[in-house]
């Protein structure tokens, strides 16, 4: 058995850990990464692809967005479409900010390609990994790599390991309480080498169902389909999938193309929080604590918010002694990962048409969309919480009324 000593065991390698990782080092801060997956699964992987100007400023801020700036796709706004129309919302001419698209694996890869290396403090193709000591001074994380037994002890531990990782499962069931949501719909996505559908991303609202058109590059496209939850992955083979994309997004028969497709994924639609965010020197991070729907895209920009605050109160911690930061760190972050939670739900009851929608609902939900299309102050306050802003600058408004009734 190999023991390894570090300040900050951090368990998980995806953006949310290897920001946290490096936001310590800068400040002279020691810690040990930890992940189940190897390297070239992580910098594969499509995920996430929509950082807010909140998230790109932290980047920058931390060096690490050199690559985001020159091949990062900037979007002033989004095209929003229903009954047959075309609206587009402009968060650059509301509030002043756009949003960037760029790939999760792109965020890892830059994150990796800036430590150190060959430095020893990453570990990839860790195999049952286990958390023990986080009552007490001196917590420790397991695990088994290349059939050796290795053993960090640490002073604190971050969770950065996902909704199925160990972290939050060794958290005592009687001190956390999980608050969740399933909704009654999924996402069938496509990955197709082909150009986008269009220039920025296309929200649209049908009576079939909600469709997204996304991208990941200039040559790559994400296209996204409600489905009912109950429905089967071979319910929904490529044709069938084409044809109602093309419905639903409103495209005229003589525009109709495709691509290749190069992958197609289910993402079920669902919501989850733990609270508290710690326990004894245990601070979960990311997807550890909380789950959005993606149709806000807020899984990845919330997690880097709670990586910048746990370093920073760490940080705080080993260099100046202060306790207050890093005992606060979950009041600290709760009330944004709610106001997050929020706006993900409302927006996903609105884009969402029931199997059950009557003409009453319909209509509600036209206004609705309408009223968003106006740059008016409901737009404004749209666009404070699509890009983040509201997390940064709370404004008065909250999207909590708008959700009556939606759910019916």
């Amino acid at each position: 058995m190999r023991t390894l000593r570090t300040q900050v065991a951090v368990v998980g390698a995806g953006p949310a850990g290897l920001y946290l990782s490096h936001e310590l080092r800068a400040h002279g801060v020691d810690s040990v990464v930890v992940e189940r997956c190897s390297r070239e699964h992580l910098e594969r992987r499509v995920r996430a692809g929509l950082l807010e100007e909140g998230t790109v400023r932290l980047l920058r801020g931390s060096g690490l967005a050199d690559r985001l700036d020159r091949q990062g796709l900037v979007h002033d706004g989004f095209q929003l479409r229903f009954d047959d129309t075309v609206q587009r919302i402009s968060t650059t001419s509301l509030i002043g900010e756009p949003t960037y698209i760029y790939g999760q694996q792109e965020v890892v890869k830059d994150l990796l390609a800036a430590r150190p290396p060959d430095d020893g403090s990453l570990h990839f193709d860790a195999r049952d990994v286990q958390i023990a000591g986080i009552t007490g001074d001196h917590p420790s994380v397991a695990f088994t790599a290349d059939g050796e037994q290795v053993v960090v002890e640490a002073d604190f531990i971050a969770g950065c390991d996902g909704h199925h990782g160990v972290s939050r499962a060794s958290i005592p069931t009687a001190s956390l309480v999980v608050h969740s949501r399933r909704y009654p719909f999924d996402w069938i996505g496509l990955l197709v080498g082909a150009a986008p559908f269009a220039s920025e991303l296309v929200y649209s609202v049908h009576a079939r169902g909600f469709a997204l058109a996304s991208m990941r590059t200039p040559e790559v496209s994400r296209l996204y389909l409600q489905t009912d939850a109950r429905d089967e992955q071979s319910d929904w083979p490529h044709e069938r999938i084409w044809d109602e994309l093309w419905q639903r997004l409103y495209v005229e028969e003589g525009r109709r193309t495709r691509g290749a497709v190069l992958e197609q994924v289910r993402v079920p639609l669902r919501a989850t929080v733990a609270e508290p965010m710690q326990f004894g020197r245990l601070f979960l991070v990311g997807d550890a604590a909380h789950i959005f729907p993606p149709t806000a895209a807020k899984g990845l920009n919330v997690a880097l918010e709670d990586a910048s605050v746990l370093a920073h109160a760490l940080i705080g911690w080993f260099r100046r002694g202060e306790a207050g930061p890093l005992e606060g760190y979950s009041a600290a972050r709760l009330p944004a990962v709610w106001r997050a939670q929020d706006f993900s739900a409302w927006l996903t009851w609105l884009f969402h048409p029931a199997a059950d929608a009557t003409a009453f609902d319909h209509r509600r939900r036209t206004a609705s969309l309408t009223r968003l299309a106006e740059a008016g102050s409901s737009a404004v306050a749209f666009a404070d919480e699509y890009v983040g802003r509201s997390r940064r600058r709370p404004p008065a408004r909250s999207y909590v009324h708008e959700l009556d009734g939606m759910e019916a």
